[in-house]
């Protein structure tokens, strides 16, 4: 028999889209797709259970469908459907903690994959210029998805000390990006004009919604020859762009704010529904992030097809143009940021 597969989150597009691709895979007996909320797209051939994964009932789908790999991608900066910033929580972190003590009491689970963010290292003046797996954060987010997805990897840790036969895999994606992006960067970036910190243009980083698919196939399989896919791994696409060349390439303006007025501004965008509009996602849009993807390469074995820059151009052709045409004022933001880029330390978080 081959491998019975759970996928939670299956309701939003990035877990329809995994659900329906896993099934497809040699060696793949059965998918077992699990969400509170039903889905509005085809899930393919996969066993639809309505369940909720903050319930002891989760249990009891392991315990039915023999599973022996769960793809654990409900783990989310948005609210599906209605629901705001508590309900968000409340799924990341009780879902989380729900679903592994049933899988920590499951005699057939064999592996368990994990969907995490960057958001873990945080964004502060002091960040080193790259992060690896093992740099510590120079301040630990306080709020909002990044703190949910440092208690999620904390239960995850407890868990893997205490099912060491269970092989763990914890994938942090950098901001994911793509024709269909469901994400609190993402409903930022889409704003006819942008609000930015004044003084600083951040380093970014993105990962294609392909790339998130292909990642999680390898995560959610055998290790390939010479690789390993237990353990903890960025996932970014090669190189970075700064908040002005996303502008740019968008064709939407800035409007440069002092940082007092940026954190107001983003306590009005929360208000009309952008949950995830926190003080860290502001951290972000100030100081940026960039991550080492040297693991992902040398150990986990995966090459992303898009880079950062390639990511970004399908998310700016989804969205229609902005109020600027690029050619415009490409040419001069674009020598501006790369002058910048080319600055040595002091472009790794801005001027002030």
């Amino acid at each position: 028999m081959g491998k019975v597969v759970l996928v939670t989150g299956v309701a939003r597009q990035l877990g329809g889209r995994f659900v329906r691709r896993v099934q497809r895979d040699p060696g793949v007996d059965r998918v077992i797709a699990v969400d509170a909320v039903s889905p509005g797209h085809r899930l393919g051939d996969a066993e639809f259970v309505m369940a909720d994964i903050r319930q002891p009932a989760i249990a009891r789908v392991l315990a039915e469908h023999s599973v022996d790999t769960v793809v654990h991608l409900d783990v989310s900066g948005k609210a599906l459907g209605v629901g705001g910033r508590t309900a968000v929580k409340e799924n990341n972190v009780i879902g989380t903690m729900q679903l592994l003590g049933a899988c920590q009491k499951s005699p057939t689970v064999q592996r368990l994959v994990i969907k995490s963010s960057t958001s873990v290292y945080g964004s502060a003046p002091r960040d080193p210029a790259v992060f690896t797996e093992t740099t510590p954060a120079k301040s630990l987010p306080s709020g909002g998805f990044a703190k949910d997805a440092v208690e999620v990897e904390g239960y995850v840790r407890g868990f893997a000390r205490r099912r060491p036969d269970v092989a763990v895999c914890v994938l942090r994606f950098a901001n994911i990006l793509g024709p269909d992006p469901d994400s609190p960067l993402a409903d930022y970036l889409a704003l006819p004009v942008l609000p930015t910190v004044f003084g600083y243009d951040p380093r970014l980083q993105f990962v294609h919604e392909d790339d998130v698919i292909d990642v999680l196939r390898i995560a959610s399989h055998e290790p390939r020859r010479g690789t390993l896919n237990s353990g903890t791994f960025n996932i970014a696409g090669d190189g970075v762009l700064l908040l002005s060349q996303c502008s740019r390439r968008l064709g939407r303006p800035t409007v440069p704010l002092l940082l007092p007025a940026v954190t107001w501004v983003g306590s009005a965008l929360r208000t009309i529904g952008m949950t995830d509009f926190s003080p860290e996602q502001i951290r972000l849009l100030t100081h940026g992030r960039v991550v080492s993807t040297v693991q992902m390469r040398e150990t986990l074995g995966f090459h992303p097809r898009f880079s950062t820059a390639e990511t970004f151009a399908e998310f700016a052709r989804s969205r229609g143009p902005g109020l600027l045409p690029p050619e415009t004022v490409g040419r001069a933001v674009d020598r501006l940021a790369e002058s910048r880029l080319a600055g040595g330390p002091h472009s790794t978080h801005g001027a002030n």
